[in-house]
């Protein structure tokens, strides 16, 4: 209730006074905060994709590997098998030549020994190829299931994220084709309201069907408490020259964005950390400013949708 309160006085006194360079100078610093984190954000799902593929290409050389020594074994085991045919063989012959000859049993017994050597050394070099491939199993196995759970996360967050784009376009479906639109794109949920449907020129009071629009927004989003959400304010390239409340486009963009705020947080299951507002004037254009039609494109509202990553990035890190 105070922080509603604190709010509210906020948002009269910059409605009721004249904005200061220092807060004008804040909220560029707050924009180019907000840019970087977005910067950085599209980076870190970039390094998770290019982790997980060159996780896939490891697990595919292992296996590789695996199956080198494997026919390696095989091989080992082959010669170790013909080796032991042999010495029987010798000892045969070994039996039948010591009623005949000293001679012949002493060189009988000879090969015996070097075969007995040999067949010693056969059997340690299978068992070092053993040990070392039992390793390896091991350690394919593990990378293997992390590389699944890593595979069901992703799954899932891409599923959470489609379930997330239908409730929205459900709750509002009543506000489509009057300016509001929703898609997905780079694992990402993007709302787009125009000003029309928020706005009257100007100002960044929002209008009763405004209101309801954000409001029913706001039950979906009170739902998902673990969505970062990022609200953009966007005008066209026509100078503001409304009252001098406001410095121009950029300073009416973070008000219009600010409003959009302030009623999502009249839902109390939304947490604010989750919540940012940011101004970005005339920079940002989805259309032409040289037509009305293009003009009234730009001059809208983002409502952008990002899933948290940090048990994808946990599980990355232990790969």
């Amino acid at each position: 209730m105070i922080k509603k309160i604190v709010l509210m006085v906020l948002v009269g006194t910059l409605m009721s006074s004249c904005v200061s360079t220092k807060v004008y100078k804040d909220l560029e610093g707050k924009y180019a905060r907000l840019k970087r984190e977005n910067r950085k954000n599209k980076d870190a799902l970039s390094t998770l994709e290019k982790a997980n593929n060159a996780n896939k290409k490891a697990l595919e050389q292992l296996d590789a590997e695996y199956q080198k020594l494997k026919a390696e074994r095989d091989d080992l085991e082959g010669k170790y098998n013909a080796a032991q045919a042999n010495y029987e063989n010798l000892k045969n012959s070994y039996d039948a030549l010591e009623k005949n000859s000293s001679a012949a049993i002493a060189s009988n017994s000879k090969k015996n020994r070097e075969l007995l050597k040999q067949l010693e050394e056969k059997e340690r070099a299978l068992a070092k190829e053993r040990s070392r491939l039992e390793t390896l199993q091991r350690d394919l196995n593990s990378r293997s299931k992390r590389i699944d759970e890593l595979e069901g996360l992703i799954a899932a967050k891409d599923a959470k994220m489609q379930a997330l784009k239908n409730a929205i376009s459900k709750a509002l479906r009543n506000f489509e084709g009057k300016g509001l639109t929703i898609e997905e794109r780079n694992g990402k949920i993007y709302i787009s309201m125009e000003n029309k449907l928020l706005f009257e020129s100007g100002s960044w009071a929002v209008g009763t069907q405004g209101q309801k629009a954000v409001k029913q927004l706001g039950k979906v989003l009170g739902q998902n408490i673990d969505i970062a959400v990022l609200i953009e304010g966007h005008t066209d390239n026509v100078p503001y020259t409304g009252n001098g409340q406001l410095s121009g486009n950029w300073d009416l963009s973070t008000k219009r964005a600010t409003a959009i705020v302030n009623i999502l947080l009249q839902n109390k299951k939304i947490d604010p950390q989750n919540l940012t507002a940011a101004g970005r004037g005339e920079f940002a254009p989805v259309a032409s400013n040289d037509t009305s039609a293009g003009k009234s494109k730009n001059r809208r509202i983002e409502v952008i949708l990002t899933p948290k990553l940090d048990e994808i990035t946990k599980l990355l890190n232990d790969i």
